[in-house]
């Protein structure tokens, strides 16, 4: 079929070539996926003023580009002309790029341009653009609940308050569901899929009782819906999907990659590390038939979060650097900005503490300040990332006493609605010679494990318990607390022992194996062989982080010396030392304190 046009097309292909750039790298460039990019170059879809100005600006065409491009609203007539046995001409009209039906309509045509500038601003970042233009597409398109949907659906995959339900969100996508409710067609179908998806999300953000939207829509409630809209994705694309998710469907993408995305997040809390990873790795693959911008970036953070909490560093080393050619592809702040968190993320595992100090108490405040001050984004995804690396770092070089001196305290505080915080604000008091308060943190921390889901959150939050019972237990005198609270999480962190490891945030830090927290575990319950047994799993994770190798061998040797065996006293000795070099050559100092004392302490454990 050979098709006749404006010229842009065209053009822009020879403009593109010219430039050696592929269809895909073009497609990143703008913001489109790579099958949009190809059928406005053959003329099977008319650009729209935004997407040409965007490629004329990429390729340097000096307006060329948006010349060929007719004004909003004009009608051009395509004509097409088929080869073969009685072959004729056929007139097609089209208005701002839609198919020749009720889309065609200036409501429809309004609509479809608020929206690809909602995607534009979301895209490089503006997150207060995109929201503005998102509610006025909704607002453009009262009476069409399909297109109501999907302004409902971009405004949905905005960032919330981390741990907060975001009530408005729940409420616009419930009613955009119910509007739907008599549609059976396959668009309507498409879309409610989606809708579903992003309200299981949103109902799962809370993190404590304290943060619920009620019973019967909580996070547990959440993690079921986006297990039910899981199982019906497969029926809903048929039995031919594997062939439509390889043409260019672009709502089969959609819907396929979304959903992925949405209920991953919805499920993270409820299912094991590994089947999140075999999850993630669906989305990534899903995502790269799509060659969409924003999915692909979804994807891979997704993945390198997963691989992260599996253990598989080496792998998440891989993803990050796709993930770094995508931050530089897109140029958005946002996208940029966790790049950089996944690398400090990665420095404070690797040791490497200048660099990860330079980002988070200087860096970090150049794209978070702007970020905050236009509320492009919520400001407490920004802060309390940036205070979990801060914490953390501060841990590592054994500077906790300077959480107390300044105002990451109170931040810490003021997000005691995460149990993490809470538990981190115990470890901070015993570190820092603060034995009893934290012992007291620590008993009003353990009584709500109960209420912890099963994954997720929960598992960072217990190894954080678990440091703390091994400080208490390595100082003494609080066997009645260990006693009290050992128990319970050793069963609520057994399910995770093997070879994670616990990542806090999405992401922020990774906090250690889950193996060697489950071995202090059972050290400090007077287990010191199913401590070794527990340390010996730990080492694999372990091994791509010197820091976490010499907190390993102060571990073991603690428990070599409870078991007593035969020549284990000098095998402790010898882990002390090693673990000690590692802390002088890492700068850290509290750790090192630690190791130093049980060298010149024989009987000590």
């Amino acid at each position: 079929m050979i098709i006749e046009h404006d010229g842009f097309g065209a053009e822009l292909r020879r403009r593109r070539i010219a430039a050696g750039l592929s269809l895909s790298e073009l497609a990143g460039k703008v913001y489109c996926s790579r099958s949009f990019l190809s059928r406005v170059e053959n003329g099977r879809r008319r650009a729209s003023p935004e997407l040409a100005q965007l490629c004329d600006e990429v390729l340097r065409a000096k307006g060329a580009l948006v010349g060929l491009v007719p004004p909003p609203g004009s009608e051009t007539v395509l004509r097409v002309a088929r080869k073969g046995p009685g072959a004729r001409a056929v007139d097609l009209v089209k208005s701002g790029g839609g198919e020749a039906r009720s889309e065609s309509a200036p409501e429809r045509a309004e609509f479809r341009r608020l929206l690809r500038r909602g995607d534009l601003s979301h895209a490089a970042g503006e997150m207060r653009d995109a929201e503005r233009y998102y509610t006025a597409a909704f607002r453009s398109a009262v009476g069409e609940p399909r297109a109501q949907a999907e302004a409902v659906i971009r405004m949905a995959r905005r960032w919330s308050d981390p741990g907060q339900v975001d009530r408005e969100l729940l409420q616009s996508i419930r009613g955009c569901l119910t509007a739907l409710k008599g549609d059976e067609s396959i668009e309507a179908a498409g879309l409610k899929l989606r809708l579903q998806a992003h309200l299981a999300k949103k109902m799962s953000m809370a993190v404590s009782q304290d943060t619920v939207v009620g019973a019967a829509a909580g996070p547990g409630e959440g993690a079921r819906l986006a297990e039910e809209t899981l199982r019906r994705l497969p029926g809903l694309l048929g039995e031919d999907s594997a062939r439509r998710l390889t043409g260019d469907n672009d709502s089969d993408y959609d819907t396929h990659c979304e959903v992925l995305i949405e209920c991953r997040w919805a499920r993270y809390d409820f299912m094991p590390a590994p089947d999140a990873l075999l999850l993630s790795e669906q989305l990534r693959d899903a995502a790269a038939r799509h060659d969409s911008p924003y999915f692909r970036g979804e994807a891979l953070m997704a993945l390198a979060i997963d691989q992260l909490r599996n253990g598989k560093i080496f792998s998440a080393l891989a993803t990050a650097n796709q993930y770094r050619k995508h931050a530089a592809d897109t140029h958005s702040t946002l996208v940029v900005w966790q790049q950089r968190t996944l690398d400090a993320l990665l420095d404070l595992w690797h040791g490497r503490f200048d660099a990860a100090a330079d980002w988070v108490f200087r860096e970090s405040l150049e794209f978070t300040e702007p970020l905050s001050a236009d509320f492009a984004v919520p400001a407490d995804n920004l802060r309390q990332t940036r205070l979990g690396q801060a914490y953390w770092l501060l841990r590592q070089q054994g500077r906790l006493a300077e959480l107390f001196t300044s105002d990451l305290a109170g931040d810490v505080e003021r997000h005691a609605y995460f149990p993490i915080w809470r538990a981190g604000l115990a470890l901070a008091l015993c570190e820092t010679g603060q034995y009893a308060e934290g012992a007291d943190l620590l008993l009003g921390c353990a009584a709500d494990v109960e209420l912890f889901p099963p994954s997720g959150w929960a598992v960072p939050t217990l190894v954080i318990l678990a440091e703390i019972c091994a400080v208490l237990d390595l100082e003494g005198g609080f066997e009645a607390e260990l006693a009290q609270v050992v128990p319970a999480l050793r069963t609520h962190l057994a399910p995770h022992d093997g070879e994670q490891i616990a990542l806090a945030g999405w992401p922020t830090v990774l906090l250690g194996p889950t193996a060697r927290a489950c071995g202090l575990l059972a050290l400090a319950a007077g287990e010191p062989e199913t401590a070794l047994e527990h340390f010996r799993q730990a080492e694999v994770p372990a091994r791509s982080s010197q820091p976490e190798l010499a907190r390993l061998r102060l571990a073991r040797a603690r428990a070599l010396r409870r078991a007593a065996a035969p020549g284990s006293g000098q095998h402790a000795d010898r882990l002390l030392r090693e673990a000690l070099r590692g802390a002088e050559a890492y700068g850290m100092s509290w750790f090192g304190g630690q190791s130093q004392a049980l060298l010149d302490d024989p009987g000590r454990s």
